[in-house]
């Protein structure tokens, strides 16, 4: 599991400059709305559910039946990433596409989880033949990779929030880019 755990910290730290640098500074998705909506939505889910991750495996152990609902998450963040790959495309074609460097950090990204879920789905088999709980059970890691991991979870949950709060199209949304200002640097309405 402490594999898993660490892993799972470096996927969090490229998420977090994936998400801050390419979808908040490059291309302004919340200032973006409506046509960044179905991208914005999709985020705030997967954020979500990262946010369960981050915020669960390094405390609780999911036993039981509560394996099969871990293993559910996972797989619909699975989803929920494969339809990102697919909407994005459509989303930033005003932008001229998905910025090449943020395309290498996905793919980067996906085979970074892909060993992720490789140290943690044995963990997760275990767990499902245990009696069903949820069970408090700190993971053997260091208590500063812990607090990063609890960190992410609130981080993550809270760019979730302002996705979700900005494809809803709720007032100053697009904070702190004026939708007027949305063209990334450079590539302005009169460039």
């Amino acid at each position: 599991m402490s594999t898993a755990l660490w892993l799972l910290f470096i996927q969090g730290v490229m998420g977090a400059f994936d998400t801050l640098y390419y979808h908040e500074w490059r291309a302004r998705l919340p200032a973006r709305v409506p046509g960044a909506r179905p991208e914005l939505l999709l985020h705030a889910a997967r954020d979500f559910f990262y946010a369960l991750l981050f915020g669960t495996l390094p405390w609780l152990a999911w036993h039981g039946a509560w394996a099969g609902v871990l293993g559910l998450i996972i797989a619909v963040e699975i989803l929920i990433t494969l339809a990102d790959f697919v909407v994005e495309d459509t989303v930033r074609r005003p932008l001229g596409g998905v910025f090449p460097g943020e395309r290498c950090t996905h793919a980067l990204m996906g085979i970074l989880y892909g060993a992720v879920l490789a140290h943690l789905v044995p963990e997760v088999l275990a767990w499902a033949r245990l009696p069903t709980g949820l069970v408090v059970s700190p993971a053997p890691i260091p208590e500063p990779l812990r607090l990063a991991l609890g960190l992410m979870a609130a981080g993550v949950f809270g760019s979730g929030v302002r996705d979700l709060y900005a494809a809803l199209q709720l007032p100053r949304g697009g904070w702190p880019w004026p939708a007027e200002a949305a063209s990334p640097p450079g590539q302005g309405a009169g460039s």
